[in-house]
């Protein structure tokens, strides 16, 4: 009997086909990009919070500045550090009404911050009140 495959095909070969290859690369190719892709994510990421981090302290220097002013009145004003943040500022009274009668009175302070990243404007807003004396008198 005489044998009918061809010569190129043989049944007991080692290694992998064309095939086996093209798909094991394409799935390799797949994973590194998800990688490749979580990487980068990562480093935007500790970017920002960079400047987040950059802006808090920068705010919350300014912020006890405000807070050992004891000539502190109600007002609201803004600036520029030389560091390109731009800080509003705003000092309110609150609650005046139930602190008629007392020789204190209660400020509301709102700093917020600003700053560019890019073409976007960021912002971060801290929020505190001050127990102050009223003007004459003395705790």
């Amino acid at each position: 009997m005489q044998d009918l495959t061809p010569r190129f095909i043989r049944f007991n070969q080692k290694g992998f086909t064309l095939l086996e290859v093209l798909v094991a690369l394409a799935i390799l190719g797949i994973a590194v990009t998800y990688i490749l892709q979580l990487f980068s994510a990562n480093l935007r990421t500790i970017s920002l919070s960079k400047d987040y981090v950059a802006a808090a302290m920068q705010a919350e220097a300014r912020m006890r500045q405000v807070l050992d002013d004891d000539q502190l009145n109600e007002q609201s004003w803004s600036e520029v550090t030389s560091e390109g943040y731009r800080m509003d500022l705003a000092v309110s009274n609150v609650l005046a009404d139930r602190t008629d009668n007392l020789t204190v009175k209660l400020l509301a302070i709102d700093l917020t911050i600003h700053w560019q990243k890019g073409t976007k404007e960021k912002s971060l807003t801290l929020r505190t009140v001050k127990l102050a004396n009223k003007a004459g008198s003395k705790l």
